[in-house]
């Protein structure tokens, strides 16, 4: 079985929700960089500050402070599920010389594939929980912003930032800085490589067979 994954792909892959499908199905922790970054700022921690301060002024963190982050959540953890992180090839590079230092190596990338038209269509009908951040689609959830959380109750918006403009600045985003990062990791052979489109439980089946499999 594989203990020690990620996942990757453009916005509206459903990593997220995969993320935290394989997590329930197998017990195994999972997270992304901005749950923990959340979880930081809520606690009041230094790197939470820290980071707070860079996304008030609507900035990338730089690679050292993600690292920071990932290495305090993983902890002495040895099986984990990163959701979207390493974005960038010097994430990527940096968060395999800390695996390499505890003798935990990646099992597996898993790299969300979606076309572009699709990714739009996704994305201009998401609405995310202000209470636990969970995000659900319009058409395949059956919700509206009138409609009540379906995992916590809480109230269901369109981020800001969930517009045409604001999408095509993360898709050129992902182009310039992600996109590398898959490239590396199939170069080191542990990329693989799954049609996002089907929707998630087929995604999910998918991947779940995969992740029984040795590594």
């Amino acid at each position: 079985m594989k203990n020690r994954v990620v996942l990757l792909g453009p916005p509206a892959t459903g990593k997220g929700t995969q993320a935290a499908m394989i997590s329930a199905a197998f017990g195994i922790p999972s997270a992304s960089t901005g749950a923990i970054l959340r979880e930081e700022s809520r606690r009041g921690t230094q790197l939470g500050t820290q980071a707070a301060q860079w996304i008030s002024q609507g900035r990338l963190l730089p690679d050292e402070l993600v690292l920071a982050v990932v290495r305090t959540w993983l902890g002495e953890k040895k099986r984990f599920i990163m959701d979207g992180f390493p974005r960038t090839i010097g994430q990527a590079r940096s968060f395999d010389s800390e695996l390499q230092r505890r003798s935990l190596p990646l099992d597996c990338v898993y790299f969300l594939e979606l076309s572009e038209e699709v990714i739009r269509e996704r994305m201009l009908t998401r609405l995310t929980c202000r209470s636990c951040g969970a995000v659900f689609n319009e058409t395949f959830h059956h919700v509206t912003p009138e409609t009540p959380c379906p995992n916590c109750g809480g109230v269901l918006h369109r981020r800001a930032d969930d517009t045409p403009e604001a999408l095509e600045k993360r898709l050129a985003e992902y182009r310039e800085l992600t996109l590398p990062v898959a490239d590396y990791y199939r170069k080191s052979g542990i990329l693989r490589s799954v049609d996002a489109a089907p929707g998630r439980d087929a995604v999910f089946h998918t991947l779940h067979e995969d992740m029984k499999e040795a590594a």
